[in-house]
């Protein structure tokens, strides 16, 4: 956005490589706790931001508000509430540092568009730990996309879900009967995915919490299916390689229903859960 081209940007974490994701995803701070930033069409999905893309810009600008009290902040948790989808094009976020904590700093997140409040967040910002878990109970998922696994680029579905584009993005076809029309898998997918031209990080994590195609399409109920709540829990920092990704629904009642994701790295680390509530088209 060239009008705020002179800003300092504030990238959410050290190490980010300037790739596809991390220029699209960059906050550019106006120094009194607002920051903007610019939706790109790369990032969308049927022509709306996409909502994993948003939380990364929020949790982007909660860290960078956080900066002063804690200079090394991840995202820890990162909880939104989408009012309206924000088209593409320039957004503001404004920030509010609620509490400043040796172990968490709490940041309210508003992203608005336009004069209007898009997205309403909150950003718990502290420390990733980098020791190994002394427990688990994640899904038996490979490391690496099997060979028969499908490209969400080949498929006609990629003119809507843009960014392929930008993110290497692999479905598992079995137990994804929609890809074959049929209605009977339940509502469970297994995904892998990596940003094209660098490394995952914390907040491309973000992203792939959400990468998924509605869960619903297994129950034919295609279309336009918009995010009411979007919760994310960040657990690690993710080594270099693909993330794997499985969603689980536990219900669908009338239009509603949820999707749990789980973030898995390539060493078999949980690095994101991710829950959400939406509404699914009519079937």
């Amino acid at each position: 956005m060239s009008s705020f081209a002179g800003q300092a940007d504030a990238r959410g974490g050290p190490g980010s490589a300037v790739g596809p994701f991390a220029s699209a995803s960059r906050v550019r701070s106006l120094g009194d706790g607002t920051f903007t930033a610019e939706l790109a069409n790369t990032w969308t999905v049927g022509g709306k931001p996409h909502g994993g893309f948003l939380l990364a810009l929020l949790a982007r600008a909660a860290v960078a508000a956080a900066g002063s009290s804690s200079p090394m902040a991840d995202p820890l948790v990162v909880s939104a509430q989408f009012l309206r989808a924000p088209e593409v094009g320039p957004v503001l976020l404004r920030t509010d540092v609620r509490k400043s904590g040796r172990q968490a700093t709490i940041v309210a997140v508003h992203l608005e568009q336009r004069g209007q409040s898009c997205v309403e967040g909150v950003v718990t910002t502290g420390r990733l730990p980098r020791e190994r878990a002394v427990w688990t109970d994640l899904p038996n998922q490979p490391a690496e996309p099997p060979g028969n696994a499908v490209d969400l680029a080949s498929l006609p579905m990629a003119s809507v879900f843009r960014l392929t584009g930008s993110c290497d993005v692999r479905l598992d076809p079995n137990g994804a009967g929609f890809l074959h029309g049929h209605t009977g898998d339940p509502p469970r997918l297994r995904l892998w995915v990596r940003p094209r031209g660098e490394q995952v990080d914390p907040m491309f994590a973000l992203v792939a919490g959400d990468i998924s195609m509605p869960v619903t399409f297994n129950l034919g109920r295609f279309g336009w299916s918009p995010t009411v709540q979007l919760t994310a829990l960040l657990r690690s920092r993710p080594a270099p390689g693909w993330l794997r990704v499985q969603v689980d629904c536990k219900a669908v009642h009338g239009a509603w229903f949820d999707a749990d994701a789980t973030v898995v790295d390539a060493t078999g680390r949980l690095v994101c859960q991710c829950r959400q509530l939406a509404l699914s088209a009519k079937g």
